[in-house]
């Protein structure tokens, strides 16, 4: 049965440290348990956040007056491997229960020689998460592995399963992100993502050029896994991105705004561009930020809210900060920008009893 506490202190379980306190916090691992707390506040009308690593959210000072479900690891099947065999490769398929920890799930996926997720070490979070935003880093996403995604259907109160097509994965974004179902919450609770691996011992061809230069590779490249696994870490760690509980440039949500998609005509000359295949360009909101006259570090030492010094992309807690605090930084960043180059920037994390 899932374990209940009350009440509970939001900023205990997010990685920016902040938030107010939530009325009640059920802790459900089993899919069994996760479907029955969520149904059974639902036909309560009582709020309710299903909350993973706390990674990706910014949660209001006056807290949440509701429930969190957080999710916890089941003792039995949080990870059953199916091996598949066909004419030409040998590829293996991993269902993952929501609660698992995404990194355990990528340093074993390396270990085994599982292809296709070791660019995104060192992310914080849980399984249940990364297809709600499709997460990405250093060339890899998701997206690229996901083959289906088995969800708690809160309108239609039941189980379902979405396969990769139906998922509707775009730039951090899919329909379990976009499909709401009320202010805190989204329609679908995710119970399990199954992942479709090749075997092997390289990577999948590298596709990021810092990644590729920190390997000596070329870009489309492969490299070892544990060696690209390595890699990653230290480029995370040098940029305050692998949580570390004595670092203030970790107390963040990682990258708080995500890369704006724009008509070619705003991108400053300059600026990073990526092509996109409907005509539009992807430019660097890091650069944005940098050039809009926000620094590393910004606003400066003695604050309680700043820019790492470390990762222009990334606001941090430095100790002792309110939620506030740092919503109006990103607001001055955000607008900022916007009055520099017409580029309005969005946030990345999720927010709760609060917005930017």
């Amino acid at each position: 049965m899932p374990e209940h506490s009350v009440p509970a202190r939001l900023a205990d379980r997010t990685t920016l440290r902040l938030g107010g306190p939530a009325a009640a916090l059920v802790t459900a691992a089993t899919e069994d348990e996760i479907i029955a707390a969520v149904d059974a506040l639902d036909a309560a009308g009582t709020p309710l956040l299903v909350l993973g690593g706390g990674s990706n959210l910014v949660v209001a000072d006056e807290g949440f007056d509701g429930t969190v479900v957080a999710l916890g690891v089941p003792d039995r099947d949080a990870v059953t491997v199916t091996e598949e065999s066909g004419p030409d490769d040998h590829h293996v398929e991993v269902t993952v229960a929501a609660g698992v920890v995404w990194d355990d799930l990528v340093a074993r996926a390396v270990a085994e020689g599982w292809v296709g997720v070791e660019a995104l070490s060192g992310i914080p979070g849980t399984v249940g998460a990364t297809p709600i935003q499709n997460v990405g880093a250093y060339g890899q996403e998701v997206a690229q592995t996901v083959r289906r995604v088995r969800v708690w259907d809160r309108r239609l109160r039941g189980v379902r399963t979405f396969d990769a097509a139906d998922c509707a994965f775009g730039y951090r974004t899919s329909r379990f992100k976009r499909d709401r179902f009320d202010a805190a919450g989204g329609r679908h609770v995710v119970l399990s993502v199954t992942f479709g691996f090749a075997r092997g011992e390289l990577s999948a061809p590298v596709a990021y050029a810092e990644l590729a230069r920190s390997l000596g590779v070329e870009v489309g490249a492969s490299a070892p896994l544990a060696e690209v696994r390595a890699a990653v870490l230290g480029l995370r760690r040098g940029k305050g991105m692998v949580l570390d509980a004595a670092d203030h440039d970790t107390w963040s949500a990682g990258s708080f705004f995500t890369n704006p998609v724009v008509d070619p005509a705003l991108v400053p000359e300059g600026a990073p561009a990526y092509p996109q295949p409907d005509g539009t360009v992807k430019t660097s909101a890091a650069w944005l930020i940098d050039h809009a006259g926000y620094a590393k570090g910004y606003p400066g030492d003695g604050g309680t809210v700043s820019l790492s010094t470390k990762h222009t992309l990334a606001l941090t807690n430095r100790g002792g900060a309110a939620t506030s605090e740092l919503l109006a930084l990103a607001r001055e960043i955000r607008d900022g920008v916007l009055e520099r180059y017409g580029i309005e920037l969005e946030n990345e994390p999720v927010t709760l009893g609060c917005q930017l």
